[in-house]
């Protein structure tokens, strides 16, 4: 996804940071579940060191920034009068729905055939039909909470809850006239705030359907494009203070509120803030690394590859341990280095070689 800002003289420019952002999540969403399954494989593990295992609050910040980049891109189309709801989903399409459905079928394939040809034992206890149709038609999450599909299919929850929001989201906007768009979304965002949170309504718990992270991420950004975050940008203690609170965040439990509202309530405002800090409100502060950079380019590749690659990494691994004395400290380290090498090789080359292709075609949809 490409992040783009309008200056003063109207020129178009690459916001920044948001790329290495998308990586460090990935990054913190491959370490979890490398600890959380070596540790359930009596592997070497990092399980009661890597923090407070808030994988979920990660995704949860992949949504803001979603929010955040769909709906600015939105409403400038809005403003500009063109925009149109076949580029939109053409453009979504093309750069989600490849690689999401191969992931489906090579999830379909990992555990019906390759796991019972290796010997190792995975039950499946879901009916081909209903795979088949909640993973086709966008809806892994209700797939992964009402049936153990395993590890490669379960990342997909995430995935599924973006599409339903772009589903929502962009006729909603296109028959908004552009004074209506920002109540309208507002208002959205706190009656959905307070449905999902209602007891009766555990349904929409269960299943994650998320929607006001993204929703919190559009609003930030159309305060922006409405000028009307000047006081944000007034001051650095702002953007200093929401980056040490996201740190404290994810590595400590000074944020762990027990009521669940008010836990997403501020973790909506704070990620939102937070994005907004970094790549509008940064005084300047950018990390500028080409690698860094390329592999936020191709996270959406990391997020979906790494939980076969850490499988492959752990399979061998187990067989190594069985087989041989080995020093447990140096079977972590290289079970880490491989897994990132081998989850960064193999996105790279679907990026390069297969994702590729379609994101090219997506200049036609602009």
């Amino acid at each position: 996804m490409y992040f783009w800002s309008l200056n003063d003289q109207n020129i178009l420019k690459r916001l920044p940071n948001l790329d290495v952002l998308r990586f460090f999540l990935s990054v913190y969403v491959v370490l979890i579940h490398l600890s959380q399954t070596s540790h359930n494989m009596n592997l070497p593990n990092l399980f009661d060191v890597i923090g407070n295992h808030k994988g979920d609050q990660a995704i949860a910040m992949f949504f803001v920034l979603s929010g955040f980049l769909i709906i600015t891109i939105i409403y400038r189309s809005k403003l500009k009068g063109t925009f149109s709801i076949r580029n939109f989903y053409m453009r979504r399409i093309l750069k989600i729905f490849p690689l999401y459905y191969f992931i489906v079928a090579v999830g379909f394939l990992y555990y019906h055939f390759i796991l019972p040809k290796l010997g190792v034992s995975f039950p499946i206890n879901y009916d081909w039909e209903d795979a088949v149709l909640l993973n086709v038609f966008f809806l892994p999450n209700v797939f992964s909470r009402l049936y153990d599909a395993g590890g490669v299919f379960e990342v997909l929850w995430s995935i599924g809850v973006e599409e339903q929001f772009y589903i929502i989201i962009a006729p909603l906007l296109f028959f908004l006239r552009k004074t209506q768009i920002f109540k309208a979304l507002l208002v959205l965002t706190v009656v959905y705030f307070i449905v999902f949170h209602i007891d009766s309504l555990y349904v929409l718990r269960r299943f994650k359907f998320e929607f006001f992270f993204i929703f919190s991420g559009g609003l930030i950004a159309l305060l922006e494009q409405k000028n009307k975050l000047g006081f944000l940008k007034s001051t650095k203690l702002i953007p200093i203070a929401s980056v040490i609170m996201v740190i404290l965040y994810f590595f400590t439990t000074i944020f762990d509120f027990e009521t669940l509202w008010i836990y997403n309530a501020f973790t909506c405002i704070l990620f939102s803030v937070f994005i907004h800090s970094i790549s509008i409100n940064n005084f300047g502060f950018t990390i500028e690394n080409k690698y860094l950079n390329y592999f936020g380019e191709i996270s959406y590749g990391l997020y979906l590859y790494h939980i076969l690659c850490m499988n492959l990494v752990l399979f061998i691994s187990l067989k190594i341990s069985d087989a041989y004395t080995i020093n447990s400290t140096i079977l972590l380290i290289l079970m880490h280095l491989l897994t990132f090498a081998i989850t960064i090789f193999v996105s790279h080359l679907s990026y390069k070689y297969f994702e590729s292709y379609f994101l090219k075609l997506k200049t036609k949809f602009r």
